[in-house]
Formats: C-alpha cells, structure tokens, sequence
C-alpha cells in the first residue's frame, strides 16, 4: 500500500490520505475558472497541482483496494465579472462563457492536464443552491433581506478555523462589503436581486442569482455528497471564499467538516516580482503557448517548485527546462516504458506532492530509458501526445545548410585562427532564435521556442 500525505491548511500540517470510503475512492473538488477571459499563468497553478494529485490517485488507488478517484473541477459562469464583460463587448452572456469554457479547456490540455471525471457549471445547479439557501433559512443560518439572502456568519461557531482568524479580527482587517440590508459586517450574500438586464432565475426571494461561495457548495455536494477528501485551489481562495463554503456547507449540510484535507497552492512570481498588467509581466498560458513556449515546457517549470512555496517564472528556467526534455525525449525515442515508475519517483510525489523531488530522481534515471519514461509519465510528462514539439515544431531539414557553412566555417578558423566568419553566423543563428551547440564531435543547431525561419533567409 502506498501512503498518501498531504498538507492540510485547516490542521496547518501534513496528514496521511485516508478515504472517508475507499469503496468511492478519494473525491476531490477544485475550484476552476470563472469564464470571463483567458486563464493567465497563475491559474494554472492549482489545476497542474491536482493533476499530479489525480495521476498518482489514479496509479495508487488499485493496489490500495480504493475505488477509482472522482475528480471535479467546476466553471462559476454566472457572476459579475462576466455580465461586466457582456456590457462592456456587447456579446450575448452565453456566447462569452462558452468561448471561454472552450479556451480554459484548451489551455489546459496544453499543459498536459488530464480532463476531470465532472466539469459542472454553475448555472446547471440553481435549484440546488436555492434548496441549499431554504434550508438554511430555516434553520436559522440566513436571512432575507431587501431582496437578497445573506449568510449569518455569527451563527456558526468554528468561523474562521481555516483562516486561523477570529470573526472580530477579520472585521478589522478585512474587505467587508458594506449594506444597510446586513445585520453583521462580515454576513456575506447568498442570493442577490437581478434587473432585467442581468441573468436571474425565480426564487422565493424574488428574480435574482446566486452568490458566488454557494455555487461551490452546491456542486460539491451534488457530485461528491455532504462530505468529501479533499477540496482546494490557489491560497488566495483560503479567505473569504473557503472559509465561506465550509460555513454554508456545514450548516446546510449538518456536518462538522466539508472536506477532510484542504490543499492551497502559493501564488506566482515572474522575474521575482508579482504578475501585474501594469509592471507589463502580465501574460496568460495562451500568450506562451503562442509564443512558441510548448506546455510541457510550462509544466516542467511549474513542477520545478513544490506547490507551497511561491513559484517563480523565469527566462531562465524556461530555457532550461526545454534543453532538459529535449534531452529525456532524445532518450526514451522508440522506447515502451517500463510497467512501473521508479519507486523514488512515486514516493516523493505520495509525500506531499513533491515534484521537485520527483524530478530530481528522473535525472538519476537516464541510464534506464523505460524507467525514466514510466516515472516521467506520472508526472505528466514525455507523453507521447505533448512531444511534437521538441522534434517537429519545424522540418528539421531547414537548419541543415546552416549547419554544414557553420561546420565549414568552423574547421577554416581552426586553420586561420579568424573566427569572424563563425561569430557572425552564431550571431545571425542566435538572432533567428538557434541554440548553437558546438563539441568536439561537431556543431548541433536546435531551434527554440523564438525560432523565426524569416531572419535566416539570405544568410
């Protein structure tokens, strides 16, 4: 049996996986994407972390008697964000969300994320949500007011357990939406009142549409029950949102706990400075992925850091995690990997999800093609179906004249000892976006994630 062991944020320390019931498998919720715009590269983060999560439960759950995991990753696709979109484009609400349900999805099986076994979206569940709000309603965890129905923070005891904060201190500290309607300053809405414009749905309350925290817990339960393994997503969620849905959920639900393991990934750097439009690092998978930057790639750089500490996205990291999977490719070519990952590689990934331990095990592994492919494979990596572009991002035969003058070049020099001929190739070859490799056995060109065919024309 392989032991899982996670970090838990609400216990704030690391626990071995137990299924509430191995006869349903380990469940897990993410929270995804609410569809307004392209994902950018910091949502990337949480979905590859439950990805790795997903293969090893995959690969695990078998031999440990568990029944096959049930992963869910959901779309908010009623929200302000998007009718602030549909104002501001003059695009229908649906043709928005659908466009970018399909990018996220795209995005994200570029980076080598396997689909989840349920994708729900919000709108598919109202009933659900107002079920949830009567009930608690009726209990007296909600109120209704002015046409909206807020949560009676107050009223549920363990408030703030995940945060590690009291409701008096969260109060001081934090954004609190201010209204007249609230009895409390930290109660927070479940339902809201919509104009004509605005999508809404009839409620007891009147026409109106859900809040944003009840749309998760009415999800999680319908697809996973009143409790579940493990919920999570970036550490940015943690406070209000999380906090949020344990209380509704508990509560609706009369359950002391909604989910068993809570597990939140840190935030992303570029350059080691925060992603903001306005320090001009701002980019979305999208934005790479058509710069050339292959998904394997991303994702290699993002396992490179465990997912709790800050990750940093940089230059360098990227060209370096390319020359490495250009290299394991080159190795396992033609090769059928072996039935089982090597055990270091599984070991540090059941231990936290360790990925970077992982990797440096793979390094071990170039000796023993099949392993190095079994291993790497669980870790979402030299599939089969991700590696064109390390071989055929470009007709390899393009670079060949270049790299017969080079050679040609090269040999004169060592002859002449005037190396101004090479210089200027390697120049004009580094320019077109040419890595130029020279060793004693001769001279390698391999285009990079910048290669421009058009600037070697005329060389």
């Amino acid at each position: 049996m392989v032991e899982i062991r996670l970090r838990n944020s609400r216990s704030r320390s690391v626990e071995t996986l137990r299924p509430l019931d191995p006869a349903q498998g380990v469940r897990m919720y993410l929270c995804g994407p609410t569809v307004y715009d392209r994902a950018h590269l910091g949502n990337a983060r949480p979905s590859i972390m439950f990805d790795v999560l997903y293969r090893l439960l995959r690969h695990v759950s078998p031999g440990n008697g568990w029944a096959p995991p049930v992963y869910v990753r959901n779309f908010t696709d009623v929200d302000d964000k998007i009718n602030a979109r549909a104002a501001e484009t003059g695009r229908s609400i649906g043709e928005i969300t659908e466009e970018t349900i399909g990018w996220y999805r795209d995005d994200m099986a570029a980076l080598g994320c396997l689909p989840p076994d349920h994708e729900p979206r919000a709108t598919g569940y109202i009933a659900e949500m107002i079920a949830m709000i009567e009930g608690l309603i009726a209990d007296g965890h909600a109120y209704p007011a002015e046409g909206h129905v807020l949560f009676r923070v107050r009223s549920f005891a363990a408030y703030g357990a995940l945060s590690g904060r009291s409701v008096d201190d969260m109060i001081a500290g934090a954004r609190v939406e201010v209204a007249p309607f609230k009895e409390d300053p930290m109660d927070f809405v479940l339902w809201k009142p919509s104009s004509g414009d605005l999508p809404g749905w009839d409620s007891p309350w009147g026409r109106g549409r859900p809040g944003w925290h009840i749309e998760c817990s009415a999800m999680s339960k319908a697809l996973l029950g009143e409790t579940f393994d493990i919920h999570g997503g970036g550490n940015d969620l943690l406070f209000p949102h999380h906090e949020n849905e344990i209380a509704q959920s508990c509560c609706a639900n009369h359950t002391e706990q909604m989910a068993q393991i809570w597990l939140h990934n840190e935030m992303l750097l570029v350059e080691g400075k925060k992603m903001s439009k306005s320090l001009g690092n701002f980019f979305t998978v999208r934005d790479l992925l058509d710069q050339g930057v292959p998904g394997e790639v991303i994702r290699f750089v993002f396992l490179s850091t465990h997912y709790s500490k800050p990750m940093d996205w940089t230059e360098k990291k990227r060209e370096e995690a390319e020359k490495v999977l250009r290299k394991w490719r080159d190795i396992v070519s033609g090769v059928e990997a072996a039935a089982a990952p090597a055990d270091g590689v599984l070991e540090a990934i059941a231990d936290d999800l360790n990925t970077a331990g992982a990797i440096a095990v793979l390094h071990s592994l170039v000796q023993d093609p099949a392993r190095l492919k079994a291993s790497a494979l669980l870790l979402g990596l030299l599939e089969d179906g991700m590696g064109d572009w390390s071989v055929a991002r470009i007709d390899a035969a393009d670079l060949v004249p270049h790299r017969q003058r080079f050679e040609e070049a090269r040999a004169l020099a060592k002859q002449t000892k005037d190396f101004t001929e090479v210089d200027a190739l390697k120049s004009a070859l580094t320019a077109a976006g040419v890595e130029v490799r020279m060793s004693k056995e001769g001279v390698e060109l391999i285009p990079g994630p910048g290669f421009d065919p058009a600037k070697l024309e005329g060389l």
